[in-house]
């Protein structure tokens, strides 16, 4: 008998045969045995249905009837998951063979509800880089410091079910890109984080990835996630001012950075004169939005450091697709 506690792997698909039997191949090779797919196929017209089918039992298929939000999608795949923990894998990205191996124990503690571990990018070039080199990790109690400043990679997240059932709700329905965000930040405040230092899974970085496509979203759906937080947590507002001033601050960058984005710079830098929350990095983008961002991505990619964030450099140089090789190297 299998004393390996049973992982459920959630996998969400739109239309992604390009990357899928890599994704799906990749947790196949985990040393790691007790495990099952929850393959929830979002109402694809591609062959992303006929790829998972010529799976075993392992992977359990199911489709919807019509394509919904990815938080309620992620809500319907959780709806069947027989595991004790739950782990999560877009279908374009990898893991590596170790992964639920070395994260899986660390759920020992029962204070813990999430375990991530280090990523790295990597692109059709072959050019890799880890995660770890832009972020600062946590561990422990620390819901404050991944509200401030969001450290998780989804493809390396494992949580505990029993941490998700305790909560008034999964994934935020409505929400597009941000959905993962809002749930583990609710589960930080009521649960210890661990974490994994080994790069165990790798994002693939391409122009028609959903964060990339919809980034539209990130602003706005980070201001209802502040409002969802306000509803879960006593006193939140008052509590944890001080952060909520500092999220605010990043939402406002990534508002003023969308509008120089679709070429609207002077309502870039209207917002950025009204904003309570400014600080170096609006005022480096209020001068850089005189100028077009066609004009400024290649000047800016060459100073090290540069003030502007660097996934927002990103997602603008694939809209640019002249510059778009740049972009992935650079990431």
């Amino acid at each position: 008998m299998n004393k390996q506690p049973l992982v459920s792997v959630i996998m969400n698909c739109l239309n992604c045969e390009k990357y899928l039997k890599e994704a799906i191949d990749s947790v196949y090779a985990q040393t790691y045995s007790n495990w099952e797919i929850i393959f929830w196929d979002n109402a694809s017209t591609d062959r992303s249905a006929e790829i998972a089918q010529s799976y075993d039992d392992k992977l359990r298929y199911f489709r919807g009837n019509e394509t919904i939000p990815l938080g309620a999608a992620r809500n319907k795949a959780i709806q069947q998951v027989q595991g004790e923990f739950i782990a999560f894998l877009d279908c374009d990205d990898l893991w590596l063979p170790e992964k639920l191996e070395k994260q899986i124990p660390l759920f020992a503690d029962t204070e813990v509800g999430l375990v991530y571990s280090d990523m790295e990018s990597f692109n059709q070039k072959g050019d890799r880089k880890k995660v770890s080199s832009q972020k600062k990790y946590y561990r422990g109690y620390c819901f404050e410091q991944l509200l401030i400043n969001y450290f998780l990679s989804m493809p390396t997240v494992i949580i505990r079910k029993n941490a998700v059932l305790k909560q008034t709700y999964a994934f935020y329905n409505n929400f597009q890109i941000g959905e993962e965000a809002e749930l583990f930040t609710r589960l930080a405040y009521d649960w210890k984080i661990d974490y994994v230092d080994e790069v165990l899974a790798q994002w693939r970085v391409h122009s028609s990835s959903a964060t990339w496509v919809r980034y539209d979203l990130l602003a706005s759906e980070n201001k209802v996630m502040l409002d969802l937080l306000n509803e879960h947590i006593p006193e939140f507002n008052k509590q944890f001012k001080n952060a909520i001033r500092q999220k605010k601050a990043w939402i406002d960058k990534v508002s003023v950075i969308e509008l120089w984005m679709k070429g609207a710079g002077k309502e870039a830098r209207s917002l950025i004169l009204k904003s309570s929350h400014k600080n170096i990095t609006l005022i480096a983008i209020y001068f850089l939005s005189f100028f077009s961002a066609r004009f400024m991505l290649p000047l800016i990619f060459r100073i090290k450091g540069s003030a502007v964030y660097t996934v927002v450099l990103q997602r603008l140089l694939v809209e640019l697709s002249n510059h778009q090789a740049s972009c992935i190297k650079n990431h």
